[in-house]
């Protein structure tokens, strides 16, 4: 069959699929199943230019080599290209994959540094994530995400001047509500249901990576973003690393400005409703 990445994954991997399948979950690149003659099937990602899918494919591979994280095996990776490991799932998010997940989390969360950021610049979808290393937990999710990403949105037309003011006025003052953790927690950064693979009652992948050192806090904070996990996640999970004094009454809604923000971003609509919402609970 053609297609017009046809030639080039042939150039790539030497073959051409049989079948290509269209895939949910492509909200910035088209993502397809390749069935192969011999039964195999892979997975193809294509974007624009600078869709940062090189940069995808790094991070799933730094996942498979430092951690125990189930992902899919990166065959290639460019800017614009990613061909990858089927995963067959398709299960609902069950209480009993929820436990999994937390499992799989909780292990995840473990793998530490001394510093926050990460040896390069990530991407969050397609927007660029920066990760200079910081030892101040409160300063790099300030400068690196809140206001990084607010201004972001103010030159895309996404966000009001005035609302990132507002979000500059809270940031002054976020040592009020975060604080510093002693180490630094490995996260996937975009944990949400359309990046988490499921199959009877387990996790059997999770993709779509946006990796980092951070307070793990973030990342548990961004899974209740769109209800993807509720209590038999965080429940297990507390089995594992117990939650601190405060994150579900104050700082889950602080840390999820910064996904709000992305969203914003790439998709604009209701979303700069509810990070005023939040500015606004929060006195600013």
């Amino acid at each position: 069959m053609k297609f017009p990445e046809e030639e080039r994954v042939k150039r790539l991997i030497g073959r051409s699929p049989i079948q290509l399948t269209p895939l949910t979950g492509g909200c910035i690149a088209d993502v397809c199943r390749m069935d192969f003659e011999d039964g195999e099937k892979l997975v193809l990602k294509t974007g624009a230019a600078g869709a940062g899918l090189d940069l995808e494919g790094y991070m799933l591979q730094y996942l498979a080599s430092h951690s125990d994280l189930p992902v899919p095996e990166v065959l290639c990776a460019n800017d614009d290209l990613l061909i990858m490991a089927y995963i067959k799932a398709g299960s609902p998010l069950t209480p009993a994959a929820q436990e999994h997940a937390a499992d799989l989390l909780a292990s995840l969360h473990n793998i530490v540094v001394d510093r926050f950021g990460f040896e390069k610049d990530t991407v969050i979808g397609s927007l660029r994530q920066p990760n200079p290393w910081t030892k101040d937990w409160v300063e790099f999710f300030r400068d690196q995400r809140l206001i990084y990403m607010a201004e972001e949105a103010v030159k895309s037309g996404s966000l009001k001047p005035s609302s990132l003011s507002r979000i500059e006025a809270l940031c002054a003052q976020l040592d009020r509500w975060l604080l510093t953790p002693v180490q630094a927690s490995l996260i996937h950064g975009d944990m949400w249901g359309g990046n988490i693979l499921c199959k009877d009652g387990r996790i059997a992948g999770f993709v779509d990576p946006a990796i980092y050192y951070a307070d793990p806090e973030i990342e548990l904070a961004f899974s209740t973003l769109f209800d993807t996990f509720g209590s038999p996640f965080f429940n297990r999970y507390a089995e594992h690393r117990p939650f601190l004094p405060g994150f579900f009454e104050e700082r889950r809604d602080i840390y999820n400005l910064y996904p709000l923000l992305v969203h914003l971003k790439l998709f604009g609509g209701s979303y700069a409703a509810r990070v005023e919402a939040t500015l606004t609970r929060f006195g600013f």
